[in-house]
Order: structure tokens, then sequence, then C-alpha cells
């Protein structure tokens, strides 16, 4: 007997029962386990690109009901595979089985009518229309054939929303959601297509710490009711947080797949990466440097819709020569806006005090924080950060061109040798300084940047979200650097989201809450626990008490 969908071929394959009934939220889920049944398998896939192996021989199985995740670094191989699993690409060797029925898909179309959807770290949404429109897109109930049945639409919207436990309003139109809750409509929408196995790409990469929350909520909420979710992510602890088992994918081979609890986050790294993850020995030695850059009562009141408010409430820091200083907080704490601040960036009137090796200074554009030694590398490289169009040489060049230039015309020589000999010092992985930014990874991209403005030799260097977006072999290339550069005696202050990061990176850690300091602690005295006490809300009227 053969049962098609695309070009699937069964072997007594049988369908997926329908979802049970909703099981209590918040637990990991346990349906996988329990049940062993797999219910997706690829077998020994290869796939080559112009000659180039990118999967080699994978094996990979995901069972009823599991989160499964998928990791390795950017090349690895995880997005072939995924994309290959959900129909994207065709041309393959190896086999995929669904429910015991070996699968060849034709497009996207086949993968989602054997129930397979994939939600890409790009979310695909319309933005002008509205949530019930983007779910049934190209699927809208029709009246007679002809006329769009509005009403039905947006009540099968309703109700998967709110199987989804969910308030956004299916008739809400999507550009104004927030990301978080744009990423919930695509989860909506994979599920109208009767999903039974759930591909997320990077679900978590532009969502806020509550918004991950409700993510992680309903995705252990959609593995007990047997949905089978394969994650990716570059976040090993919100792996370790909420997958039943880890796969590591390494140079398009697969090197290991485990439970959860057999798989430690040294473990993980290392097989990612095949070394070592990076430890800091570096002590107490920062402490000891001259004071390079001191804030005090530092406030900045912004515009908004409301009119004005003070987004920062007195800060005051110092930072020592060789030092990092890293600041913690939630999203919306105001760490970013104490970065634009001193680098003269921040939209609204600052009050306050900045000093650089103990003489006040004023700093009002990113021209006088040049000038004074100062270098922020922002938080979204993409926007901020690069000319995406522009060669790697251009991009680095950029900020030092007219430090360069001679009777107004441009250097070049010197320019190539500058970007060749960052290339070179920042190990940045390419086909050489002409090659576009946008071709880069997102590793190699931020090197660019922070390539960029170590070239105009800074003593105090800003870094926002340094991190954010690129695999762990990159992250470690980044950390090595941030030590390297402390090393030699610049003063680097640096906001991260990634609780283990700020206490790997930071001598010390200023940590912030909703506009307020709420306390600095120690190398020797931070934890996780320390600092997210520090960053809850509430902490912030405690300081205010506290200070006066």
């Amino acid at each position: 007997m053969e049962t098609r969908f695309g070009a699937v071929k069964a072997r007594e394959g049988r369908r997926a029962s329908p979802p049970s009934p909703l099981v209590e939220i918040g637990k990991k889920s346990a349906a996988g386990a329990h049940s062993g049944e797999v219910v997706l398998l690829a077998d020994r896939v290869s796939k080559s690109f112009a000659g180039v192996k990118a999967l080699q021989d994978v094996d990979f199985d995901l069972r009823r009901g599991e989160v499964h995740a998928l990791m390795g670094e950017n090349g690895a191989g995880k997005s072939t595979l995924m994309k290959i699993l959900a129909g994207v690409h065709t041309d393959y060797q190896g086999a995929i089985l669904v429910e015991g029925c070996t699968a060849s898909f034709t497009g996207v179309r086949d993968a989602e009518n054997a129930g397979i959807a994939i939600i890409h770290q790009e979310l695909n949404l319309v933005p002008e229309l509205s949530v019930a429109d983007n779910i049934f897109l190209g699927r809208e109930p029709l009246i007679g054939g002809m006329l769009i049945d509005g009403r039905r639409m947006v009540r099968a919207a309703e109700r998967l929303l709110q199987r989804l436990g969910v308030t956004i309003a299916a008739e809400s139109r999507v550009a104004e959601l927030r990301v978080g809750e744009q990423q919930l409509v695509e989860i909506a929408k994979a599920l109208s297509l009767n999903a039974r196995i759930l591909i997320m790409d990077e679900p978590t990469s532009a969502l806020s710490s509550s918004e991950c929350g409700t993510l992680f909520k309903i995705v252990r909420q959609l593995a007990s009711e047997g949905v089978a979710i394969i994650y990716t992510s570059h976040r090993i602890e919100e792996v370790l947080d909420l997958a039943d088992r880890v796969t590591v994918l390494r140079d398009g081979r697969r090197v290991v797949t485990a439970s959860i609890g057999e798989l430690s986050r040294g473990a993980i790294i290392s097989a990612m990466v095949g070394r070592d993850m990076i430890a800091s020995d570096r002590g107490t030695v920062a402490q000891n440097g001259a004071i390079v850059l001191s804030v005090s009562d530092l406030t900045l009141d912004t515009l908004g819709p409301h009119g004005w408010k003070r987004t920062l409430h007195g800060i005051s820091f110092e930072l020592r020569r060789g030092e990092v200083l890293g600041i913690g907080g939630l999203l919306g704490a105001g760490r970013t806006e104490i970065l634009e601040s001193i680098f003269g960036v921040a939209r609204g009137w600052r009050g306050g005090e900045i000093a650089i090796d103990g003489v006040a200074v004023e700093i009002g554009s990113p021209a006088d924080a040049y000038r004074l030694g100062v270098a922020l590398v922002s938080e979204d490289r993409k926007e901020r950060g690069l000319h995406l169009t522009a060669s790697i040489c251009d991009n680095i060049a950029l900020p030092s061109i007219s430090a360069m230039s001679r009777f107004g015309l441009r250097a070049f020589a010197a320019e190539r040798a500058l970007a060749a000999e960052m290339v070179r010092r920042l190990s940045v992985r390419c086909t050489g300084i002409s090659q576009q930014a946008a071709a880069l990874s997102g590793g190699n991209q931020q090197k660019v940047v922070i390539g960029k403005w170590l070239a105009t030799e800074p003593r105090i260097l800003l870094l926002d979200e340094p991190t954010r977006g690129i695999d762990i072999g990159a992250k470690q290339e980044i950390y090595r650097l941030i030590f390297d550069l402390a090393a030699q005696g610049l003063g680097i202050v640096v906001v991260t989201s990634e609780l283990p990061e700020l206490l790997l990176l930071s001598d010390r850690i200023l940590v912030m809450c909703e506009g307020r300091q709420t306390g600095i602690l120690s190398r020797e005295s931070a934890t996780q626990e320390a600092v997210m006490r520090l960053a809850a809300p509430g902490m912030a009227a405690w300081a205010q008490e506290t200070a006066s």
C-alpha cells in the first residue's frame, strides 16, 4: 500500500493521533521520553554545495513529544539539515522517514502536508495584515469557493491563540505587535497546518527575558501535547533548561547525541568547537590600574509618547586601565543608554559629569568621543555597526579616513594596510579585504566592527552585546580578544544579557534596574543569583530609598 504527501512512500506508516488535551504548563516535556516513538528520522544524510560538503552521513532522530536541541557553530550544518527536513533543500543523499514513511519532499508544501513546519529566525509575516490574515495566508476559508470567510478565519485564529494561552487579538495588525508576540503568531501559523513536527530556528534571538519565558512555557505545552520539536539555539543555558536531548554538529558531521542530563555546559561547548571553553584567570590584576574613565551622577531624560521621562537616575562608577567592567540588568534597565550617553549618541538631555584621565570632558557626538579615545561597538551591528554593501576594507577604514587623508584625498594604500592588519590581528575569516561585509558570518562581521574601532587606537572600549547572534566558537574568540585588549591596558565596559558571559568577562559588575544603579559586585562576590537579585523589579525603589 502507498500513501502520498508530495512524493512520500509509506511502509505501513500511521498518522499521528490528534493532540491530547492541554496539561499543566511549565513542566519539562516528557511525552517523547515516555513513548520513545520516533516520528522523524534522518538516515546518513549528506549534502554538498558547489562540491563543498555541508553535511556528511548525518543521523538524527526525533521522538514524539520531545524537545530535541540541535546545536553547532555557524557552518556546522544545522541550517542545511533543518532545510532538508522542512523541504527547502530537495537534492541530497540519504533518507528521511516521517512516522515510518520514506519521504522525498519536492518542496515546503510537501513537508507541511507531512506535518512538518519550520519557524525561521527571520520571521515570515506580512506586517500590514492582521494576525488572522497571516496565520491563514494562502489558505483562507472561502464562501462558495470565491469570497474569503473573514469571520470564520478570525474564529479559527482565536482558537489557535487560545490553545497557546496568549491574549493577542486575532484582528490586530502584526506591525503593532512586539517581536515576541510575532513569534507566537508564527507558532499559531504552524499549528494551523496541523504540524506534528515543529522546527524552531533561534527563536529567542530577538526576545526579552519575559518573552523568552512565555515562549518556553508554550514549547513545553506543545511537547506535552505530543508535538515533536527541533530547537536550535546558541544559548546553552536555555537548551539545558528546555531540551530533552541534544545533538551537536561540527563541520557537517554529527559529533554527539545525548540526553540533556548526560551533558554539562562545558561538554556541549567542547563538542561544538572541538576544544575546552575559555576560562578567565585574570585575578585582581586590573584593580591596580589608573582610573581612565569616571562617571558621576549621570542622568538622561528622553522624550516618549507621554512626554519627558528620566531614563537614567544618578549613575556613578569608575573604570580602570586594563579593567573589564560589566553592566548587567534586565531588558530596558538602561544599560545601553549608559554606553550611548558616554559616547554622545543618546537621544535626550544628559546630566552629570564624565571625566577621562581625571579631566572633565564634554562628549556631544561620536566625533568628540573619537578624539578623546572612546569607541562604541553598538548592539545592532547590521543597522548601526556596518555598511553591509561596502567592503571589509571600507568598513574598517571608515572611522580613520580623516586621520589618514592627506590634503583632502583618501590614502587608499594606508587604508588597505590598516584593514589587512586588522583582519590578521582579529583572525577574520574572509576571502580578502575586498569581500563585502554582508557575505561574512555573524561572528566575522562582529570582528570587523570591533576592528574598525580598534584601528582608532582607543583608550576606552564600550561593547554593547558583543556576542549577540554569533555561535559559540566565535564567542570564544571574542572573549579571548577582550581579555587580550584588557591586558594591553584598554578600559573596557561590556553590556551583555547572558549572565554566564557577564560573570566570565567582568572584573566588576554594575547592576541596573529600571534606570537606577542597584549595586556594584566584585568578581569574588558576583554570582548569577546575586546579579538577578539586584536586577529584579523593585530593586530600583530600594536603591532610591538607600540613596536618600
